[in-house]
Parts: structure tokens; C-alpha cells; sequence
């Protein structure tokens, strides 16, 4: 998260290639956590460089199933060590597949931008 510099009111934002590196990190021990895991990338600001002090970072979780809703599939996910807020973006492998064939806006922003931390076979 930010940090504040003694009694100053300047913010010091992490640079992007630190919160690439804290984005590589979680997702090797979300690995660990969830053997359904599929796939971690980030897209947005940070993977279009063009981020700044108050950016989140945009996440895509791709899972190969969930038994949850996609509105609540957020609550099994911690992202407190990461140095930005997050916003997650959960699918399921089929979701994900439907989506990417959608031929919509959203589709084509992900497809262009999405920067992938890992993924299995399929998931792009």
C-alpha cells in the first residue's frame, strides 16, 4: 500500500515492475493454495504502463471449476500482500473460453492487454 513519508502529505506509489514482482510471488503461492488454478494475469493500467499513484491492479483469475457464484468467489482469494488495491476478475475455464469467443469489447481489451504471471494449456 502506500506509504506516507513522516508529518508530509506526498504519497509514495510502488513502482510497476514492484508490483509485478508482489503479483508473481502471490500467484506462485496461490498455486500452492488452489490446485484449481488455471491461470493469473493483470491487465488495465499496469500491463498498458500507464499506471499511476492511485491505480489498482486489474487481476484475471481463470480456475478450472468453482462451485461458488462468480459475485462470490472473491472471499477465497487474499490479496493483502499485495503493495496496490485489487480488483479480481474470477472465471471458470468454460466462462473464460465463452468470453474470449464472445467477440465483445471486453473480450478484445483482455485479449490485447492481458499479461499472464502462468497459465495451463487452454487457458489463453
Amino acid at each position: 500500500m502506500p506509504v506516507r513519508l513522516l508529518h508530509s502529505s506526498v504519497l509514495i506509489w510502488p513502482k510497476a515492475d514492484e508490483v509485478r514482482e508482489a503479483l508473481r510471488q502471490w500467484a506462485e503461492r496461490a498455486k500452492d493454495e488452489h490446485p484449481e488454478l488455471r491461470g493469473v494475469g493483470y491487465f488495465g493500467s499496469y500491463a498498458r504502463g500507464d499506471w499511476g499513484v492511485g491505480s489498482d491492479l486489474d487481476i484475471v483469475l481463470v480456475l478450472e471449476s468453482s462451485r461458488l457464484p462468480r459475485q462470490e468467489r472473491g472471499v477465497l482469494w487474499d490479496t493483502t500482500s499485495l503493495p496496490v488495491p485489487v480488483d479480481l476478475f474470477i472465471y471458470t475455464l468454460p466462462e473464460w473460453r465463452e468470453i474470449m469467443a464472445s467477440g465483445s469489447r471486453f473480450a478484445a481489451m483482455l485479449k490485447g492487454e492481458t499479461r499472464w504471471v502462468f497459465t495451463s494449456p487452454g487457458c489463453r
